[in-house]
Order: structure tokens, then C-alpha cells, then sequence
């Protein structure tokens, strides 16, 4: 498979590093707004072209394009790349609105090509032992979620910079960021729930820092915490009559273990590079491409319309808005 990528920041870099490790995939081409980052980041990852032109790089001898731009530029450049034949895997939030999303899989589907979230634990081999450990912990009436993770940004932040991550205009913040690795596993464990209320704390530059939503089921409370101004050391949590799973991280699905009532400990999942698991995301994506009517395909992109929507009631809940 032959990319093209949008973005020169860390996660297109692991992404490339991903998809070569797991599937010898060639990449051809990025684009950058400059051409001093473009250069430096096609040097270091061995990419012989560079665009400054986004209608040129549309243009270019690639069969696919991965996006990892500012979340407010997803839904343009992803119909630009759809309208030049290009297969899309697009960075978590895929778009920020999930009417931009029913449009440009529409879109997508019109043009017999694939248009994919590139969003870990959908593709994650550790989601289907999660799926399984749970049911072996008996009813379950509860689960709490939490990604809590202290932003690199944080400090130019506070030293009086606008980082992208904390700025509004772009659609960021920490929902957005973290707390999608929450609702992703909230709605396909247990689908979508009866009733909704969260909350959100925010910055100076109107940003939200950090929040909290409960969903509401008719058997169960899945409640989930994120943030970008604070570690978590504890991890996440589902509870059942018969024991519990533990989750140390809910992005990755690192070190799972099942926890019986008695007390004795049964691993499910250990720690995983994020380069391979990133590398899962595009084995996936290219055997997509490879068998269009993939049902998991139809499945994943399903999902992703779904936690878009959760996501827009838990912005409209906590008065999210972006510039």
C-alpha cells in the first residue's frame, strides 16, 4: 500500500513506523503548511516527496492518505482526499460534527473507496480477550473508565502559549483528545445508553482541561473520568457479581487482568508498543481496502458514528464549544 500522509507531528511518526513494521506499507508522499517541517519530517522517515499544496498532494501517486491534523481540519481535507480517490484512515475524532461524518461516509461509499478512524482499540487484538474476560465475571452492574494523562503541553500552556491541544479554534481539548479512549469502550461494550449527564472543568483559553460522564442503563452505570492536567495511577475498572477486570490503560488495553472474588489473579492482556499497535490500525485499514465488504469494516465505521454522536451530547452537556 502506497500513503500519503497529512501531519508531521509524533503520531503520523508512529504510524508510519506502525504500518512498515506490520505490513511493509510504502509512503510517498506528505503534505506539511511549510516547507521546512515537511522536509525535516520526510527526511526522517525516509519519504521521497514533499507538499506544501494540499490540491497537489491530492494529486499525488498514492493510494491512500493517513490524516493527523488538527481535529478542525479532518472533515475538509478527508472530502478533498475522498473526491481524488483516496482511501482515508483519519485520526480520532475522525470529524468533529457526526452529520460530517454520515456525509463523507456517504461519500465514501459513492466513490467504492474506504474511509476508516484510525482509533486504537477498535483494532486492538486485546478488545476481543476484554470482550471475552467479561464474561466470565458474572452480572455486571457498573464500570468506571478513566484516561488521565498530564499534557506535554501543559507547561508552554501555562508559560503563556496556546498549544493546538488547548485551543479551541481547532476543535481540541481533552474530550476530544482522551475522553473518546473512554466512550469507545463505554458504547461497544455495552451499547448506547438510556440517559446521559456529564460535566466538564475549563481553562483560561475556553478549553476543557478535564471532565466526567455517567451513562445511564437499564441494568447498569458506566461512569468515566478524563483529563489533561493529571496523571492517572490507577486504571480502569468493570465490575461484576463474580470478580472484576482490571484495565491499566484504556487506550492501549495494556495489562488487563481478571480478578475473581477470591482474590486470584488471571492476566488477559499484557503491554504492547504503541508503534504495534498502531501498526494494527493499518493492517486493518489495507485489508479493508483489499475486501471492501469486510463485515468488521461496516461494524467499525458504525461505531464511530455512534460514539460521534455520544461525544456531541457530552460536549452540548458540558457547554464544549469551539471557536
Amino acid at each position: 500500500m502506497r500513503y500519503g500522509v497529512i501531519g508531521t507531528g509524533w503520531i503520523a511518526k508512529s504510524f508510519i513506523d506502525g504500518a512498515r513494521m506490520m505490513c511493509g506499507s510504502e509512503f510517498a508522499a506528505v503534505y506539511s503548511r511549510t516547507a521546512e517541517s515537511g522536509a525535516k519530517f520526510a527526511s526522517e522517515n525516509k519519504i521521497p516527496k514533499v507538499f506544501t499544496s494540499l490540491e497537489d498532494f491530492a494529486k499525488g501517486d498514492f493510494d491512500a492518505v493517513y490524516i493527523a491534523s488538527p481535529n478542525r481540519l479532518h472533515y475538509e481535507q478527508s472530502k478533498l482526499m475522498l473526491n481524488s480517490g483516496k482511501h482515508i484512515i483519519c485520526e480520532k475524532p475522525i470529524t468533529v460534527e457526526p452529520e460530517e461524518l454520515c456525509e463523507l461516509q456517504e461519500l465514501a461509499r459513492k466513490n467504492g473507496l474506504i474511509y476508516s478512524e484510525a482509533i486504537m482499540y477498535m483494532f486492538n487484538p486485546a478488545r476481543e480477550l476484554l470482550r471475552n474476560s467479561l464474561e466470565k465475571i458474572g452480572r455486571i452492574t457498573s464500570a468506571h473508565f478513566d484516561f488521565s494523562q498530564l499534557s506535554s503541553k501543559y507547561p508552554a500552556y501555562l508559560s503563556g502559549n496556546l498549544p493546538n491541544i488547548f485551543n479551541p479554534a481547532l476543535a481540541t481539548g481533552c474530550l476530544m483528545d482522551l475522553g473518546i479512549y473512554c466512550v469507545y469502550p463505554a458504547i461497544d461494550l455495552f451499547g448506547i445508553p438510556d440517559k446521559i449527564t456529564a460535566c466538564a472543568s475549563f481553562m483560561d483559553s475556553g478549553a476543557d482541561g478535564s471532565g466526567s460522564a455517567s451513562l445511564l442503563y437499564s441494568d447498569k452505570l458506566i461512569t468515566f473520568t478524563y483529563s489533561k492536567l493529571g496523571q492517572d495511577r490507577l486504571g480502569s475498572q468493570i465490575f461484576g457479581d463474580e470478580g472484576t477486570v482490571t484495565i491499566e490503560s484504556i487506550s492501549k488495553l495494556t495489562n488487563i487482568n481478571l480478578i475473581g472474588k477470591n482474590g486470584d489473579i488471571q492476566a488477559i492482556a499484557g503491554d504492547t508498543p504503541k508503534e504495534k499497535l498502531m501498526g494494527f490500525e493499518a493492517a486493518r485499514f489495507e485489508e479493508f481496502i483489499a475486501s471492501p465488504n469486510d463485515l468488521y469494516y461496516a461494524m467499525t465505521s458504525e461505531r464511530a458514528l455512534q460514539v460521534s454522536r455520544v461525544m456531541k451530547e457530552i460536549r452540548t452537556l458540558c457547554g464544549i464549544k469551539f471557536g
